[in-house]
């Protein structure tokens, strides 16, 4: 079958972790004779320190660009939800998650294991690990996880992943270890932990445990030739995680990382023979940049670096991930082979180009002020033509012919075609009735109604379970 690579970051590929239930091993569960707790226990514990991530963002339709026009600009939006995971590190209510989950949100809510929720704010993010960390105010301590040491993990380790899967709700799934520093080609710097436990859209951003009951990795792709799980799961090791969120919240600016200014790619077999090298060990640099500090320290392209102060890398991405977590501004003591001689030279690392960084790692902040018009931003119309029945009556109602951007009826996904049946227990039968309802409301001192919905079908998408809905709008600015 084709081999499909899903990652949650960019549409088609879309980051996941954790499926529905507890899934078992085919070994007995350990008990607490051996020294762990039991496994159905372990879970019990770790579930309120996972959470599941609802985010809402104002994106481009670009399913119909036709509509696009200064006469209906509203046609050219759509609300997009997110669902993912995330999981607690800190009491005072810091959750961390996955940048593509929360990028370009307006609104972010984190629902917690015993069903209360919380809206979320970005406290930092980076974009090029997929990373963010959320903050949320409860009026209470969270349970936090603990960290794990990735560098301890080893292929045929038992693992847990807990999170969102496809957006059911709170799921655990269970598995091993099947591969470790994977490269699936999703960041510069992959390092992959890879899991044959089940991984599904929602779970992104969900932590993997081990049978300690510590997060060792944040779950972050999939590979499979269709779009759910197939057994190859994808984590970021906690090590990484735990220095990229170190420096997220690092008070100010989020500190970018030590830049070298090179590209490189592995040397392969074929590569060793053409240029008579006696292996393959190294990192083969393809370009250096202008003023970057390889150039300064008269690093060229066919240039193969063998070591950093001493360590040599296992890979290119070794290398880097060497390189990001050194300090800017720090010496740095590389060996080099150039034309079959082996060199040392000595770099001042340099932070990663405000642009470059920017571009790749902008934190995903988009400020979106709803406002509540007195209409609800909502027009409507008398329905005509046809009589539309439902349940073999008549439907009585008014048609939504248009809904204004940027209101909350808009956010609670609210669209024309749709008809509005009632506002709380009054019917409504044209734009007057609906008018004065929203009115009765706001004047009772209410911040939200509730108004009875049926949505318009759609081709593409039937509804599952087809009929009314009751949708809460707010009714008062805040």
């Amino acid at each position: 079958m084709p081999r499909m690579q899903v990652s949650l970051r960019r549409g088609w590929r879309t980051l996941a972790a954790g499926f529905l239930a507890a899934a078992l091993l085919a070994a007995p569960p350990a008990r607490a004779g051996d020294g762990q707790p039991d496994r159905a226990e372990l879970i019990r514990s770790l579930i309120p320190s996972v959470v599941n991530i609802t985010a809402r963002a104002e994106v481009a339709d670009a399913f119909d660009p036709a509509q696009v026009s200064t006469a209906a600009p509203d046609a050219a939006y759509q609300i997009q939800v997110n669902a993912g995971s995330g999981f607690v590190i800190d009491p005072s209510g810091l959750i961390v998650t996955n940048w593509h989950v929360v990028t370009g949100a307006f609104e972010i809510t984190v629902t917690f294991s015993d069903g209360s929720r919380a809206p979320a704010e970005v406290e930092g993010a980076a974009r090029v690990v997929d990373l963010a960390v959320l903050r949320v105010h409860v009026g209470h301590k969270l349970q936090a996880v603990r960290w794990g040491d990735s560098s301890k993990v080893q292929v045929g380790d038992s693992v847990l992943a807990i999170g969102n899967a496809l957006a059911v709700g709170m799921s655990v799934s269970a598995g091993i270890v099947s591969a470790l520093n994977r490269n699936i080609s999703d960041t510069p710097v992959d390092d992959f932990i890879q899991t044959d436990a089940a991984i599904n859209h929602g779970n992104s951003g969900g932590p993997l445990f081990n049978m300690a009951g510590e997060v060792i990795g944040v779950n972050s792709a999939i590979v499979s030739p269709t779009a759910a799980s197939a057994g190859l799961g994808f984590a970021m090791p906690s090590d990484d995680a735990r220095y990229v969120i170190d420096h997220l919240m690092k008070p100010g600016a989020y500190a970018r990382p030590g830049w070298l200014g090179v590209k490189v790619q592995p040397v392969t077999p074929e590569m060793a023979e053409a240029n008579g090298w006696p292996d393959t060990k190294g990192s083969i640099v393809a370009a250096v940049m202008p003023d970057g500090p390889a150039n300064k320290a008269g690093i060229r392209p066919g240039d193969v670096i063998l070591t950093l102060d001493g360590e040599a890398p296992s890979d290119d991405r070794s290398l880097l991930r060497l390189v990001t977590m050194s300090k800017p501004g720090s010496q740095v003591t590389l060996g080099i082979r150039r034309l079959g001689q082996q060199l040392t030279v000595k770099a001042t690392l340099d932070s990663w180009p405000k642009m470059i960084w920017e571009r790749n790692a902008a934190p995903p902040r988009v400020a979106v002020h709803l406002t509540i018009p007195p209409d609800l931003g909502i027009t409507v119309a008398t329905l005509t033509g046809t009589p539309r029945t439902l349940y073999g009556h008549a439907v009585q109602g008014v048609l939504v012919t248009r809904v204004a951007p940027r209101t909350d009826a808009a956010r609670r996904g609210i669209g024309v075609g749709d008809i509005i049946l009632q506002v709380g227990a009054e019917p409504v039968r044209s734009a007057d009735t609906l008018q004065h309802a929203i009115d009765q409301a706001r004047a009772a001192g209410r911040r939200f109604t509730s108004v009875l919905l049926l949505r318009q079908e759609q081709p593409t998408a039937p509804t599952q379970f087809p009929g009314p809905k009751w949708v809460t709008l707010q009714i008062a600015n805040e």
